[in-house]
């Protein structure tokens, strides 16, 4: 019986299945490493376009979703008087902003007299809102470049937030009799108030001393007589509000003081008893609100600021400035009928339009060599 025996296959073809054999798992391998890396790279790509469609461009602007989850932070810079409105009113803002933007709003306050104010943010203060005492110092911060000229078109009411009058506080009962302006150019009337060279008040006195001359029957040449006669008769040339307030309740000078009649409004609503009249024949002292254009476009803050600054002429945050003694704006008139007939009535109120605007009033009554000058030097 012949047995055979099963003839082993050559080492070479051994070698050249194996090889076969790796070669095609390799391939496989390969196949699948191109796959999951061509996958992996297109998502890598969609992450990065959407990426770049949240992050702003060099010297772009965010878009909407970045905006609302990045915090914002505003500086307002203002006069002292509104304080308590804008504690009042910023925390109002600050929710309604969260819940329609999604971003959160910090407020760095400032306050302090309206010209050293103003001074401080020409010297390098970067407000970005200002709430100051008068235009003259708006147009300060316009003439430095720092706000645009067009500042008052871009709001409500001609940029005014805040307006009041001209009130004579009087010793109590008022004992001189003190109705009118033209009592305090009265041989036996002696009256406080502030220097128009360094306080914004009291330029706005004067103004209302001069135009109220003009109102009733004047002309400039009288005017500046009849204002000069007054200012004959101030026995505490103060330097601010403040000083001039203190000389009258503190230390007893004089028989009268000029003020904002909002200020007397709120002395009164703390408890203070103060006795005083509000001429027929008045002046509107306006305050002002604006964007510090350069720095709001510095910080990116400007769709805020502006924002902030049109919330101040809602009903809500002008109620605040009410209980702070300011008068319904005239711009309101109509719908604050009733809040307006609880002021005392003012039957010829000047405005400083008619004085050309701060821009011509500052220069003429108040500059260097100007109309007040020329009186105090002939006093």
């Amino acid at each position: 019986m012949t047995v055979r025996q099963r003839t082993p296959k050559p080492l070479g073809n051994l070698i050249h299945y194996f090889t076969d054999r790796l070669r095609l798992t390799s391939f496989r391998q390969f196949v699948s490493l191109f796959v999951v890396g061509a996958v992996l790279s297109l998502s890598i790509a969609a992450c990065s376009s959407g990426n770049n469609a949240t992050t702003p461009a060099a010297g772009g602007s965010a878009s909407p979703v970045a905006d609302q989850k990045k915090d914002v932070e505003l500086t307002l810079v203002a006069y002292a008087v509104p304080k308590e409105a804008h504690d009042a009113i910023i925390p109002k803002f600050v929710e309604k902003w969260k819940t329609e933007k999604g971003q959160n709003v910090t407020f760095n306050q400032s306050y302090g007299g309206s010209g050293s104010q103003t001074r401080a943010i020409i010297d390098g203060l970067e407000a970005d809102v200002v709430n100051l005492a008068l235009g003259a110092d708006v147009l300060k911060l316009v003439k430095a470049e720092l706000v645009s000229p067009d500042w008052s078109t871009k709001v409500p009411n001609n940029g005014i937030v805040g307006e009041t009058v001209v009130a004579v506080t009087t010793r109590e009962g008022n004992p001189k009799n003190i109705k009118t302006f033209a009592d305090l150019t009265r041989d036996d009337v002696k009256w406080v108030t502030a220097d128009p060279k360094t306080s914004g008040g009291a330029r706005w006195n004067f103004l209302a001393l001069w135009d109220y001359n003009l109102k009733t029957g004047g002309n400039e040449a009288k005017a500046k007589e009849f204002v000069a006669k007054a200012y004959k008769n101030v026995v505490v040339l103060a330097k601010d509000a403040r000083e001039s307030t203190d000389a009258f309740a503190k230390q007893g000078q004089g028989d009268a003081l000029l003020n904002y009649e909002n200020e007397v409004i709120l002395a009164k609503n703390k408890g203070e008893k103060l006795d005083y009249v509000v001429p027929e024949v008045n002046f509107s002292i306006d305050i002002p609100v604006a964007v510090v254009d350069k720095n709001v476009d510095k910080h990116g803050t400007r769709e805020v600021a502006e924002a902030f600054v049109q919330y101040l002429f809602t009903p809500e945050a002008q109620e605040e400035f009410i209980k702070l003694g300011f008068r319904p704006l005239a711009a309101s008139a109509d719908k604050n009928k009733e809040l307006a007939a609880k002021y005392p009535p003012v039957k010829t109120l000047g405005t400083i339009k008619e004085f050309g605007g701060w821009e011509q009033a500052q220069d003429k009554y108040f500059g260097d060599k100007g109309v007040f000058d020329e009186i105090r030097a002939a006093k």
